[in-house]
């Protein structure tokens, strides 16, 4: 089982994890570190127990509010889908005005030229 040394707000841990699961660590170390970083601009040195906890809320936080999207977006797609379901189903049934428009503009067409003889 690989060690790798993550840093998060200056400060080195090392942290076991499976063979090839260390770019996955540091990755989620690279966002809490971040997040660390923001909290030491702001408040200052904290202990590091606290550093962590602060840390590891505020991406909860950001974690929640990206689940709310993408359930929202999640709601939208469906609906989307649904309509377009609708829209198909409704293009495949054949339509009453469909199935004799050809006769209807040659019809048409017939009346419009005939009005259009006398006024020649």
């Amino acid at each position: 089982m690989p060690e790798v040394t993550i840093n998060i707000g200056g400060r080195g841990f090392d942290v076991a994890c499976q063979e090839g699961e260390q770019p996955f660590l540091e990755a989620a170390a690279r966002l809490l570190d971040a997040e660390a970083q923001i909290l030491a601009e702001q408040i200052g040195r904290m202990p590091e127990l606290r550093m962590l906890l602060m840390a590891g809320l505020m991406l909860a936080d950001k974690t929640a509010g990206l689940e709310d999207q993408v359930a929202e977006l999640t709601g939208q797609v469906a609906s989307q889908e649904a309509l377009i379901e609708e829209l198909r189903a409704r293009a495949a049934e054949p339509s009453p005005l469909g199935e004799d428009m050809a006769a209807r503009l040659d019809a048409a067409a017939s009346r419009a030229e005939a009005l259009a003889a006398p006024a020649e």
